[in-house]
């Protein structure tokens, strides 16, 4: 009777048998029989059909709430009864930018974790140079980070988005009325970097010798503290993320960054060792890239 109760929470969820036939990679007419079989078991009426749609009975919608419930509660006593047993589950350990700000990689952990429940994600953050060395040394399995030296052959490298650079700005900065700003604008205002402190060497060095920011640099160890430095007036930000990123209303404002008059653009990857033996790797990464492929 589990999985008929899990096969009507998702029609109703998804107000079609269609759409919960393909969360559970069955037909519509299989969820369909399904739950006309959960509706026999109990001898009530679920769902009043017509010819497209259908309604939740009242008893429908008691138990749909409460099965909601019920489920939630079973999940957590077979998680708790394996935690007593000593069962830990498969373990997936993904590395991501500890400034990366999109919302991809959380949006993908969450597809994932519905699909394979039993396997725990274990998240890792760093910078690029911090990330490499521990998919170099097998700490983690599965890196994302943006691409600062040549493919190596030793890994899959797979390129997740190429995009335009840009900075965040306190919105009441003169330089947030602008659509673009060049690296050379920002020399007299302060470039605020996410990194620890064995690491803001490496980051120094890149973001002024390779990106060419001329400013003065501003570490701080998490995103939550760069924020309260951007919105007091204290300086810009990279932005380490997608398209999708969610700006903080009008506190800030997001502008593309040029050199030379053109945007600057950065590559964003996933990397897996080409001998990685850990199982769910690829199915991580097939949801990763379909994130990634959403407008």
């Amino acid at each position: 009777m589990l999985k008929q109760i899990k096969y009507f929470q998702s029609v109703v969820k998804h107000r079609s048998f269609t759409e919960a036939g393909e969360e559970h990679y069955i037909s519509q007419s299989a969820i369909s029989q399904q739950i006309k079989s959960l509706e026999n078991e109990l001898g009530v009426e679920l769902l009043k059909r017509s010819k497209r749609s259908f309604t939740l009975t009242p008893a429908g919608e008691y138990f749909y709430n409460k099965s909601l419930v019920l489920v939630a509660d079973l999940e957590a006593i077979c998680r708790e009864t394996q935690h007593i047993a000593g069962y830990r589950g498969e373990l997936l350990k993904i590395g991501v930018l500890r400034c990366y700000s999109g919302n991809e990689f959380q949006s993908t952990v969450a597809v994932f974790s519905a699909q394979f429940p039993d396997v725990f994600v274990e998240i890792s953050h760093g910078n690029h140079d911090e990330l490499y060395d521990k998919l170099r040394h097998d700490e983690i399995d599965i890196v994302l980070n943006d691409q600062r030296r040549v493919f190596s052959d030793k890994y899959y490298n797979i390129i997740l988005s190429e995009q335009e650079y840009s900075i965040e700005i306190s919105a009441k900065n003169p330089i947030a009325e602008l659509e673009c700003v060049s690296i050379e604008d920002l020399k007299n205002i302060p470039c605020i970097l996410i990194s620890n402190k064995e690491q803001q060497e490496t980051e120094r060095k890149f973001y002024q010798n390779d990106l060419g920011f001329p400013s003065e640099i501003i570490f701080v160890e998490c995103l939550e503290d760069a924020r309260m430095l951007l919105i007091q007036g204290k300086g810009f930000m990279p932005v380490e993320g997608s398209k999708k990123y969610v700006q903080l209303g009008a506190v800030s404002k997001q502008i593309m960054l040029t050199r030379n008059d053109k945007p600057i653009i950065r590559k964003y990857c996933a990397f897996i060792k080409q001998n990685n033996p850990i199982k769910h790797t690829k199915e991580f990464i097939e949801i990763l890239k379909n994130e990634f492929a959403k407008e």
